[in-house]
């Protein structure tokens, strides 16, 4: 059931006090690769091949495969002679070893903060140690840090009960790393069961999910208790975009994700005083204009902008495409 328009000169429109998330929307990793994969168009000319979708918001890869983007999924099916990115998520070092073979041209949009989880478990592995990864099965990042090191030296662990029942052979050879985007809370609760039952575990050095994963859940934190609703926007297969709508939920707060105006239930929204949104890192704030535009179609808007921390990192950009 959906709620009709309200005509226009007929009874006024009822007040909604807005309040949005910031941070939100796009990170610098997703910033980056975006750009990554302009330039390689800009460059190559196209077509130009991204293995997996170059960060996860359909809006995104709708507009770069306007540019002249093909997506795929595996290496094959790119044909000989065709430039290709890696996407933002990462790749296991097989996918590049593959493409040098067949001497394809090749840019890798990894975010450096993925990177730093690779290399950080290529060293563990090296010096002797066991790696229980926190992160979710099937995930793309998860799929590409799995591949930088031999099969069986990392175990992978997605709850708090994994963490308790994980059985090791050697718990003074012992770390733990985690996927970028993880709920901060859950994330915690795992660590803390982990050095509880291996009082001897290396943790990473720093914190391995991104500033932007962890801005973004906090921001939700400030908005959701002040708020009825919250909206989310953000693709379903976003792992941070979805562990925004968690931490609505775990306060209380009813919440749903979007990818775009379009998608808004509402019947399900209501006509809440006060109505709370956000969006997920790969998200453009073009999406965010969209939702406010949309709810001033049946509301009388007044947007307040519930600040938490600014947001300045910057990533380099590949110095093939920018020399």
């Amino acid at each position: 059931m959906r709620m009709p328009l309200p005509v226009p000169g007929s009874t006024p429109l009822p007040p909604l006090r807005l309040l949005i998330a910031a941070p939100r929307g796009f990170c610098a990793g997703v910033d980056r690769a975006i750009k990554i994969v302009e330039l390689a168009i800009e460059r190559f000319g196209p077509p130009v091949y991204v293995r997996h979708e170059i960060v996860h918001n359909r809006f995104v890869v709708d507009q770069l495969r306007g540019l002249g983007a093909v997506f795929v999924e595996e290496l094959c099916d790119v044909p000989d002679g065709r430039p290709v990115v890696f996407s933002a998520h990462g790749v296991p070092k097989l996918v590049p070893a593959a493409a040098e073979a067949r001497g394809l041209d090749y840019v890798d949009a990894t975010c450096p903060l993925v990177s730093k989880v690779h290399r950080q478990a290529q060293r563990l592995i090296e010096s002797g140690r066991h790696i229980l990864f926190i992160g979710h099965i099937g995930h793309p990042e998860v799929i590409g840090t799995f591949g930088q090191v031999p099969e069986g030296t990392m175990t992978l662990l997605e709850t708090a009960e994994d963490a308790e029942r994980v059985a090791v052979t050697d718990p003074d050879n012992l770390s733990f790393l985690t996927q970028t985007t993880l709920s901060v809370d859950d994330t915690a609760e795992i660590i803390a069961i982990l050095t509880r039952r291996f009082p001897t575990i290396r943790a990473p050095k720093g914190e391995d999910i991104c500033y932007a994963t962890t801005n973004r859940q906090a921001a939700v934190k400030v908005i959701a208790p002040l708020s009825e609703r919250v909206l989310v926007i953000g693709a379903p297969n976003s792992s941070n975009s979805l562990r925004l709508v968690e931490v609505a939920e775990r306060l209380g707060v009813h919440a749903q994700l979007i990818q775009r105006a379009s998608d808004i239930d509402w019947a399900w929204l209501g006509q809440p005083a006060t109505l709370g949104l956000t969006a997920g890192a790969s998200a453009p704030e073009v999406l965010v204009s969209e939702v406010i535009d949309a709810l001033r179609q049946r509301f009388d808007v007044t947007v307040e902008e519930a600040a938490h921390v600014v947001e300045d990192m910057v990533f380099k950009l590949p110095r093939s495409l920018v020399a």
